[in-house]
């Protein structure tokens, strides 16, 4: 067997095994005893039981010590148990667990949430709705979009994750395996072609790859700005307008600005811009999913930040806004919601006062910490350690996600960089 993408899974099933150990093992809970218990359908990638978690590391009830560079899939912005979060947890845990939404409209904890987002939502983003989820947050948002224009279609990217409940699911295209055989899925979903420039076919015609690994990164791979684009992926969402959906049927644009599992990818310079434009012309809503890729993991709030200034008409945010505590919402123009009477929406947890807390708690650490700053320079360290590991091992072609802590130290960067070059070996080793 070659070492390829099958060296990759190895390597990657390694990392979750066992990523740093500093002590021996010993004698506890195992996922033996209770993986009779446990949905098959739900995908487990080892064999740990969690026991509790510090920071950047997680210990199994094993005894054995881990260096996480997952981070519940990007949801612990904070790093495990961050002291100023859990203490906003406890101390509201005390005062008010639950104050349901609809009968009181609003708590102490979102008010404070409320104000804090004023100062890192775009400008023209000033109403919100509160839920639990990522999916949930993409599902209302399709309501509000069709409630808002009267129209029933909406446009996603291919390789997108937008959730598991059906009308996310209906957006979603990373991997079949999300949506195989839980058909007949909603209506009036498409996907148009996600902006792969490095994989351009217009560029392999001419001769070459699309850009640069890396251009996001100073210092590494061509300049973000400096890259240009064929064209085509815009004139296949025109395309798509003329004979697929026309514009009188199009509600809203979905799209995460940083394709998440599809791959961690940009689209090209002026991309979201001419979504905007585009967007405008025909009366279509944008819709930015900020899910995974926002939250301040690119060095900015949101990571459409990163690459225009075009602002949506819609914001979803979930996983890192509170350091894991279950909490997501959108933020929204306030004239979306005018076509809506009270009880279209809602949602029995929706604006707990403990997610309020613990996201208003994480708004504050990543702003006195200077998290914003540390996401971009670990963010460099990570990527040019990862393109040097790379040059050692030509023939592993796979997507492996990173996702450390935001508040994660130079030397743990290095750690993880040097136990992934460790798994790799393992794995090459074990396909040769």
């Amino acid at each position: 067997m070659k070492p390829s993408a099958e060296a990759g899974l190895r390597a990657t099933r390694g990392l979750y095994r066992s990523l740093h150990t500093t002590t021996a093992p010993r004698a506890g809970p195992t996922l033996d005893s209770v993986l009779e218990n446990l949905s098959p359908a739900v995908s487990k990638f080892g064999d740990l039981v969690a026991d509790y978690g510090k920071g950047s590391y997680v210990w199994s009830t094993d005894g054995r010590k881990h260096l996480d560079m997952a981070t519940g899939i990007g949801v612990l912005s904070t790093g495990h148990c961050h002291p100023r979060v859990v203490a906003a947890i406890q101390e509201q845990a005390g005062r008010m667990i639950m104050a349901q939404q609809n009968i009181f409209p609003a708590s102490r904890p979102m008010v404070d949430l409320v104000e804090r987002f004023r100062d890192i939502m775009p400008p023209s983003l000033t109403q919100y709705l509160f839920v639990s989820s990522g999916s949930e947050a993409v599902d209302n948002a399709i309501k509000i979009a069709r409630s808002a224009t009267g129209r029933q279609n909406v446009i996603a990217f291919d390789g997108a994750f937008h959730g598991r409940t059906y009308g996310a699911m209906a957006a979603t295209t990373s991997k079949t395996v999300y949506r195989q055989t839980f058909g007949p899925l909603p209506s009036g979903v498409l996907a148009a072609p996600y902006p792969y420039c490095l994989h351009c076919k217009a560029r392999a015609a001419a001769g070459g790859l699309g850009y640069g690994l890396a251009p996001n990164v100073p210092g590494v791979g061509a300049d973000y700005a400096g890259r240009a684009c064929c064209g085509g992926p815009l004139e296949a969402l025109e395309w798509m307008l003329k004979m697929h959906s026309a514009p009188a049927d199009t509600a809203a644009i979905l799209i995460e600005p940083i394709l998440g599992e599809g791959g961690f990818l940009t689209p090209p310079p002026g991309f979201l811009d001419a979504l905007r434009v585009l967007c405008d012309r025909h009366g279509i809503l944008l819709i930015f999913d900020e899910v995974q890729a926002g939250m301040a993991r690119t060095g900015t709030w949101w990571s459409h930040q990163q690459l225009s200034a075009a602002q949506p008409d819609m914001l979803l945010f979930a996983k890192g806004i509170a350091s894991g505590f279950p909490f997501a919402g959108l933020a929204a123009r306030p004239q979306l919601f005018q076509a809506m009477s009270p009880g279209m929406l809602g949602g029995t947890y929706g604006g707990s006062t403990l997610g309020c807390a613990a996201a208003a708690a994480t708004i504050d650490v990543i702003r006195e910490e200077d998290l914003l700053g540390n996401a971009t320079a670990r963010g460099a360290q990570l990527m040019r350690g990862l393109l040097d590991v790379a040059s050692r091992f030509p023939a592993v072609v796979d997507t492996i996600r990173f996702l450390p802590p935001l508040n994660v130290s130079e030397e743990e960067i290095d750690a993880a960089l040097s136990i992934f070059e460790d798994s790799l070996a393992e794995a090459v080793r074990d396909c040769t």
